[in-house]
C-alpha cells in the first residue's frame, strides 16, 4: 500500500510537506570526544519504541540523533523517509564526525527477532552475537533489510560503513527491549574511541 512518504526523494521533500514542531521533531545530542553515533531516523510514532531503544543504547556518553514523528496519527505514512534517502542535514553533520554508526529501526513480525544490516561487518557481527546471547533470534543475512546501499543513513559516517538493527514489532512490544539495548551498548563501549589529538580511550 502506497503512502505519502513513498513519494519523498529526500528530507527536503518531507520538510516541504510536513511541519517541524507539529508533525515531527529532531533531537541531536552530541557528546564531545565520542566517535560513535546511535540514531533512530524513524523514531517517535513512526516505528514504535525505536527512540527509547536508541536513547538507552546511547546513554549519556554516546552521540544521539532522533527523528521523531509526533502526529496524533499517520506518522509512518507521512514521515517514513526511507533510509537510503534519509539526508536530514543535522543527522549528516553529526555522522560526519563519527567512525561508528548504529541505526535503530523497527520492522513487522510477531516473532521476537533482530535483523542485522549495514556495511560494517565486524561491528554487525559483534552486536548480533551479543544479542543472540540473550536467547533472541538474530539474522545477519538472508532477510529484507540488508542496508548495503552506501547512501543508507547507517553507512554515512566518516568511514562510510555502519550497522542497521531492525527489531520486530513482537520484540519491541513484548520482548527484552532493555536487555537488547544493554547488549548493543556494551559492544559500543568496548570500541576504540578516537579523541582529539589522536589519543584513544575505551
Amino acid at each position: 500500500m502506497s503512502s505519502l512518504a513513498d513519494g519523498y526523494g529526500s528530507y527536503a521533500d518531507l520538510a516541504s510537506a510536513q511541519a517541524e514542531g507539529t508533525d515531527y521533531r529532531v533531537h541531536v545530542r552530541p557528546f564531545t570526544g565520542s566517535s560513535i553515533a546511535v540514531i533512530a531516523p524513524h523514531g517517535g510514532g513512526i516505528e514504535q519504541f525505536t527512540s527509547d531503544i536508541a536513547r538507552a543504547v546511547a546513554g549519556t556518553d554516546i552521540n544521539l540523533y532522533l527523528f521523531e514523528g509526533i502526529r496524533q496519527a499517520g506518522n509512518y505514512a507521512a514521515l517514513h523517509l526511507t533510509s537510503h534517502k534519509f539526508d536530514e542535514p543535522r543527522c549528516l553533520a553529526l555522522l560526519s564526525a563519527c567512525d561508528h554508526v548504529v541505526a535503530i529501526h523497527g520492522c513487522g513480525g510477531k516473532a521476537q527477532r533482530v535483523l542485522m544490516g549495514g556495511l560494517d561487518d565486524p561491528l554487525k557481527i559483534s552486536i548480533g552475537q551479543a544479542i543472540a546471547r540473550l536467547g533472541v533470534e538474530v539474522d545477519l543475512k538472508g532477510h529484507s533489510f540488508p542496508a548495503t546501499d552506501p547512501n543508507n543513513i547507517c553507512n554515512r559516517g566518516r568511514r562510510g560503513v555502519g550497522v542497521q538493527v531492525e527489531l520486530t514489532l513482537g520484540l519491541r512490544l513484548d520482548g527484552p527491549r532493555d536487555a537488547v539495548s544493554a547488549a548493543i551498548r556494551s559492544v559500543l563501549l568496548n570500541l576504540p574511541n578516537e579523541l582529539p589529538g589522536g589519543d584513544q580511550r575505551r
